[in-house]
């Protein structure tokens, strides 16, 4: 098992193998191919001039028939400003290509969704939405990339008012279903429910505040929910939030995470390494749950948790220890199931969908060919298997089928998944 100190300091090793695959054979980690034949003057007057005067002309009369005719169906935008790349902070645009062609990289390999990576200069949050819907038409989707809040926030909810495609932050509403998923399943195993769980969130950007929303979807009670941000816990005597903090702002006496901590059946960290102590993590309720989410170093440390907590059920964000919180088994699968069925966004109702997907598939016996690729011999739902591995195949049929039959019932879909017409 790899030491986490060794991942909060990556060797020069690493760094070079990282590179040398970034730039070898040739740069980047995207490109294009062509779909339809190129090699005849007779493919060329198809895929050029003449013959693309018959497709401009039925689209022009009726603009859903680009689905028919282009690559628009399968063509999903990762967009970024670069003010919160990766645990980098504000590195801009242009130093977060890397990370936003990697996530094209995902989407293709698990949903065969087609990306371009965009990123945008952008000085304000006007100029970035101006900016995304004056290029929207060319796409089925827009995936929001590693933008700081609370501008994300605000940029998220211009474009899904303005735009009649899915537009979805994954630092958002990614993270919050995978979370979401294993939380349920963890406190089944530890016999508590959701409704009266008390829950600590370290955390108050995007994940967090997202987090919160979903699980009140879910059944969380908000009087059960504090979140906590650099200046203690986010409540309704503070005079220094915004709109988004104020909205998840608790009626409590309480100021201090290791406050909030005391009788805490559930933590849910979105933050930094090494903030929760080990006294905060003792005065926990019995049977806690802890999801200590920052990456590479975690709230807290799973070898240090254990030994202060034999009764607890921990995830974390890396995947050398068991239960990773990934958002790669939510975002290529949930994008699938919207462009399938051309919904004009992602709605709640398609997210509890994909948590649900998730968490059901946990419950089932997992495929030898999982077992071969994690190099495991057995792994079977409980407290070290509370949500489904990313290279589980059966994640392609399950959440994509889920969200497009959500799309559908919720009146987004413009098709049907299982003729292809219109609805």
């Amino acid at each position: 098992m790899t030491d986490p100190e060794s991942l909060a300091h990556p060797d020069a090793d690493l760094n070079r193998q990282a590179l040398d695959y970034h730039a070898h054979p040739q740069p980047g980690k995207i490109g294009i191919q062509l779909t339809k034949p190129a090699e005849t003057q007779h493919d060329l007057s198809l895929a050029y001039t003449p013959g693309v005067a018959e497709p401009v002309r039925r689209i022009h009369a009726d603009p859903q028939l680009a689905y028919e005719y282009t690559n628009k169906g399968n063509l999903v935008a990762v967009i970024t400003d670069g003010t919160a790349v990766l645990g980098l902070g504000n590195v801009g645009g242009l130093a977060g290509k890397p990370v936003m062609e990697g996530k094209a990289v995902l989407f293709k390999r698990f949903a065969d969704i087609d990306c371009f990576d965009i990123e945008v200069q952008a000085k304000t949050p006007q100029e970035f939405i101006e900016t995304v819907a004056r290029i929207a038409p060319t796409f089925g989707g827009i995936n929001l990339e590693d933008i700081a809040a609370p501008h994300c926030f605000e940029i998220e909810q211009a474009l899904i008012e303005q735009l009649d495609i899915p537009v979805f932050h994954d630092d958002q509403h990614g993270t919050a279903i995978i979370i979401a998923a294993g939380l349920l399943n963890a406190l089944e195993l530890q016999g508590k429910t959701l409704a009266e769980s008390r829950i600590v969130v370290l955390g108050a950007g995007a994940a967090g505040i997202a987090g919160i929303r979903l699980l009140m979807t879910l059944g969380a009670h908000r009087d059960n929910i504090l979140c906590v941000d650099r200046q203690g816990i986010i409540h309704l005597g503070r005079k220094d939030l915004n709109p988004y903090k104020f909205g998840v702002a608790a009626d409590t006496p309480r100021r201090t995470l290791a406050q909030a901590m005391e009788g805490a059946d559930v933590f849910i960290g979105v933050s930094g390494p090494d903030l929760v102590a080990p006294g905060m993590l003792a005065a926990m309720a019995p049977r806690p749950v802890v999801f200590a989410l920052s990456n590479p170093v975690p709230e807290i440390r799973p070898s240090l948790a254990m030994e202060i907590r034999d009764d607890l059920i921990m995830a974390t964000g890396r995947s050398d220890y068991p239960n990773q919180v990934n958002n790669v088994l939510g975002f290529p699968f949930i994008f699938r199931g919207a462009l399938d069925v051309r919904a004009s966004r992602i709605n709640e109702e398609m997210q509890v969908a994909a948590v649900e997907a998730l968490r059901t598939l946990a419950h089932e016996p997992i495929p030898s060919e999982v077992l071969e690729i994690y190099g495991l011999k057995d792994l079977r739902f409980g407290p070290d298997y509370i949500i489904p591995k990313p290279f589980d195949p059966r994640l392609r049929e399950r959440v994509p089928s889920a969200v497009a039959r959500a799309a559908i019932a919720s009146g987004v879909a413009r098709i049907s998944e299982s003729t292809g017409r219109a609805i």
